[in-house]
């Protein structure tokens, strides 16, 4: 098992007061992630999607419960997890290339092999022949394929996306979902992928994990059985759309009484 989620739950203090009142985000999380599966997070807005993410990062502790990667407990951030976040995150001083370098950089790897993984990584996301141009000069949809590239470049084990596509035109998110679906299937990694999109969850995803309305649990996980290399307006593809919407309404609806 790649990754073992056991019984997290998470609260914070309201309001960020220490010692005041407690709010619990999530609530007795248990979930198992094979090697390879690209995994969806569901749920309505303030579900708790993200808290889990950035625990299995381990940017945050669980207030109880415990994460394992390859059996071993996560007790801080890690180069086996890469992450990749809604806003870009690039640096501005640096290039395309200076940019996916930058983990290679701190850890010294030598020159000429960072190169090649560079080159290797810009050609994967089709940005070699933007290597020399910095961040304020690409589009909104480059900038996250540079980040993609970074995350890449270091070869964890395991991608952390954090609602990637969400500040994307409906156009350029498309484009980057099938972009993602391709490298999937080149460089295949264990992906935990946080969205709003049903549409998108089903286009990408092995298995979805839709949420409940704070706190968060996991209220189903459906296993989404079309091939690699899906079509949107496929009738198939349609009813695992139709399912998740019902399963999510129900929770926003619930999050709302």
């Amino acid at each position: 098992m790649k990754i073992r989620i056991q019984d997290v739950s998470k609260t914070f203090a309201s309001g960020g007061a220490a010692g005041g009142a407690r709010q619990a985000a999530l609530a007795s999380i248990d979930l198992e992630v094979v090697e390879r599966e690209l995994i969806c997070i569901l749920g309505p807005s303030g579900c708790g999607k993200s808290t889990l993410l950035n625990i299995v990062a381990g940017f945050l502790q669980p207030t109880s419960g415990r994460v394992f990667v390859d059996g071993r407990p996560i007790d801080g951030p890690g180069a086996d997890r890469g992450v990749v976040f809604q806003e870009y995150v690039l640096f501005p001083w640096l290039t395309v290339a200076g940019n996916v370098a930058f983990g290679l950089e701190l850890r010294r790897m030598p020159y000429v092999e960072r190169v090649s993984i560079i080159r290797h990584y810009l050609a994967l996301v089709g940005l070699e022949s933007h290597a020399e141009k910095f961040p304020v000069q690409l589009s909104g949809g480059m900038k996250q394929r540079v980040a993609i590239a970074r995350a890449l470049a270091n070869n964890p084990a395991i991608v952390l996306m954090d609602e990637p596509f969400g500040a994307l035109d409906a156009q350029t998110r498309e484009v980057l979902q099938d972009e993602l679906s391709r490298i999937q299937r080149v460089e295949p990694k264990t992906i935990l992928f946080v969205t709003h999109s049903i549409r998108e969850a089903v286009y990408l995803a092995d298995r979805v994990v839709v949420m409940t309305s704070a706190p968060g649990r996991i209220k189903q996980v459906v296993a989404v059985k079309l091939p690699d290399t899906r079509d949107r307006f496929a009738p198939e593809f349609t009813q695992y759309e139709s399912e998740l919407t019902r399963l999510v309404k129900e929770e926003v609806a619930r999050g709302h009484a």
